[in-house]
């Protein structure tokens, strides 16, 4: 989901955690559960599948090496412990026409370039990127950080499946036949809001696309595309498949979250869940209360600051330099509100990390610790109290020590589960690939 970073702000309030309970609280001290999560956070791999980018973090004079002042760059990963960052190329939604097509796959070679440019000139000393999960361990143990590779919307390969090959051998390693529109290859999770469907499900061009996808060993995204379209591609898969950044609609009912008889499909094709810490998704109820509750502080912060409030739609308007200052301007606004927020005792409680948790626990007791994993969707609208930026990332791991998760489970709900995915898919590919 794209929202502008106005609405995305992280709070920048400290994670506040009761004293633990369940199966360590009897036998440790909260200093000692503490220090036993950070042993963990430190062990295992941590892997977020899902941060979106900017190209403009992606230049000589403003990149991740700095504090740019998104939720994810060298600086936050680096103090958080976030070892893997699955990088977003995003292209919106548009006509479906071989010029619209031909644009989108320009913009998304751009994000692929800008990618590269990181790892391998801006900070080839911090960051490496990887193409498979043995590249992970190994860059992992070095030190560095990892840098992977996402496609969010098939709509950038346009009508050119030689595309999806491209694509791989640019680094990407998992591609989402759809965002918030239906595309050329699927129908969108978006057609819940008013029923209009345009194929039913998958294109015959998106079926296509599947089998290249099987082919070249990239993994299918469910996380966008409409329940039937889901579905459809589970059945013609020969590879078992992911969704990038989505939680259980069980806990809150929004169309981008997944019910349940999606949840088992994907568990009885092997694929793996990634839980997003989206507020909304993650609690819809909560986060609307939050979101009324603060709306009136927001103004009386900005008319105090002489900060006009913009609709989304009229930064369209704005030439690029004039949204960065509105950008910057908007943050001072919700720094404010949130140091205000503090102060007022009957304001709605934030979602926080524990309700991105309580996403986790519903899942692997449906489906199996197996087929369970973690995504932020930072920079792109995800983000929670606890955990709001990469430099946060030691807050995640620290709940599921609370709740009595394992080490061992840990680590595969941060890293294994995805990474044996992506090694299956890889391995379906080279049989495919061998048979001709």
């Amino acid at each position: 989901m794209k929202k502008q970073p106005w609405l995305v702000i992280p709070f920048l309030l400290s994670l506040v955690v009761p004293l633990g309970c369940g199966p360590t609280a009897d036998s440790e001290t909260e200093e000692a559960l503490v220090a036993r999560a950070r042993g963990i956070h430190e062990r295992v791999i941590t892997l977020d599948t899902h941060i979106d980018i900017n190209t403009r973090n992606f230049t000589p004079e403003r990149n991740y090496t700095m504090d740019v002042g998104t939720q994810v760059d060298l600086p936050k990963m680096e103090a958080g412990g976030l070892d893997v960052a699955w990088f977003v190329v995003y292209v919106g939604q548009g006509e479906h026409s071989e010029e619209a097509f031909a644009a989108a796959t320009e913009g998304a070679l751009a994000k692929f370039e800008a990618i590269h440019r990181l790892a391998e000139e801006f900070a080839p000393d911090r960051i490496e990127l990887a193409y498979t999960s043995d590249d992970v361990r190994r860059i992992a143990a070095t030190g560095k950080k990892v840098a992977m590779i996402g496609v969010e919307n098939g709509y950038s390969i346009g009508s050119d499946l030689g595309n999806i090959k491209r694509f791989h051998d640019l680094g990407a390693r998992y591609l989402s036949l759809s965002h918030n529109g239906h595309s050329q290859l699927c129908d969108s999770n978006t057609g819940e809001r008013d029923g209009v469907w345009l194929h039913g499900g998958l294109s015959e061009l998106g079926r296509g696309a599947i089998a290249e996808l099987n082919r070249w060993g990239i993994m299918i995204d469910l996380s966008h595309p409409s329940q039937e379209s889901n579905a459809q591609t589970i059945e013609l898969s020969r590879a078992p498949v992911i969704a990038s950044h989505s939680s259980a609609r069980a806990l809150s009912d929004v169309s981008r979250n997944l019910y349940d008889e999606e949840l088992l499909a994907i568990k009885e094709n092997g694929g793996v869940v990634q839980a997003v810490a989206l507020g909304s998704y993650v609690n819809q109820e909560k986060g609307q209360a939050r979101r009324e509750a603060l709306s009136g502080v927001r103004e009386e912060v900005a008319e105090e600051m002489g900060f006009e409030l913009m609709e989304r739609s009229a930064l369209r308007d704005l030439s690029e330099a004039e949204i960065e200052a509105y950008f910057t301007g908007m943050q001072a606004v919700e720094e404010e509100v949130d140091k205000r927020a503090e102060e007022m005792a009957d304001v709605a409680a934030p979602v926080d990390v524990a309700d991105f948790v309580d996403h986790i626990d519903y899942m692997v007791d449906l489906i199996g610790l197996d087929h369970v994993g973690i995504s932020s969707d930072f920079d792109g609208g995800g983000g929670v109290v606890g955990w709001s930026d990469a430099s946060e990332t030691f807050n995640v791991t620290l709940e599921l020590v609370r709740r009595g998760y394992s080490e061992e489970e840990i680590g595969q709900l941060w890293s294994g589960n995805l990474l044996r995915v992506l090694d299956e898919v890889q391995e379906i590919a080279r049989q495919i690939q061998a048979e001709g």
